[in-house]
């Protein structure tokens, strides 16, 4: 797998379309993961491989995350739900926790995704045709419940670059992620060890 080289600065630079040629791009989401059943607390992986399918470079490779709803819809953070109680001093409710130096491109220990004026939106550099990149946001979930998560390939940050699959639609995808705030069910192996019982694994008599 050829992994782009990232032109854009790290997290914390904001990111520019000035340079961004219009037009349409093919982009394929090669690998999508996230898991569906979390605890609060735990610490997981969000990955996206994304490929550009098509024969020309993408001006900027974007991620655009946000949680499904009509709360999500309203917050500024990308893993974040929106309260409107009036008089609250913080209306911004984290769902996840987005780790220090992430995004990172896989394989990489430096961050990845560049901010932009959406705090939303994350944009990874060029991606040149045929070459493919992994992107991965570190993630703690600290609020229980059911939440949908929502994402968005882009192919650059200006209005008129648009990035399209095979079929001309938009790629993107969801992940529905539960947050329990229950304890795992735990037992101790013959060594002394403490392990979480997986599901639909009995303990052996």
């Amino acid at each position: 797998m050829a992994v782009a080289a990232l032109l854009l600065a790290g997290c914390g630079e904001s990111s520019s379309d000035s340079n961004e040629a219009a037009g349409t791009y093919r982009v394929k989401v090669t690998e999508a993961s996230f898991p569906t059943e979390q605890r609060l607390g735990q610490t997981s992986l969000l990955q996206l491989g994304i490929r550009n399918s098509g024969k020309k470079t993408l001006p900027a490779l974007t991620v655009t995350v946000t949680i499904a709803g009509k709360a999500g819809a309203g917050s500024s953070l990308p893993f974040a739900i929106h309260d409107p109680t009036a008089g609250l001093a913080q209306s911004e409710r984290p769902v996840w926790v987005l780790a220090q130096t992430y995004p990172r491109l896989a394989g990489s220990s430096q961050p990845g995704g560049a901010t932009t004026s959406n705090r939303k939106t994350f944009a990874f550099g060029p991606l040149k045709p045929g070459e493919t990149t992994s992107a991965v946001w570190k993630l703690s979930a600290v609020r229980a419940g059911k939440y949908t998560l929502l994402y968005r390939v882009g192919a650059g940050l200006g209005d008129e670059v648009k990035a399209v699959t095979g079929k001309g639609v938009a790629p993107g995808g969801s992940f529905v992620a539960e947050i329990t705030s229950e304890l795992p069910e735990t037992e101790v192996l013959d060594n002394g060890e403490v392990v979480e019982i997986k599901r639909g694994k009995r303990s052996s008599e």
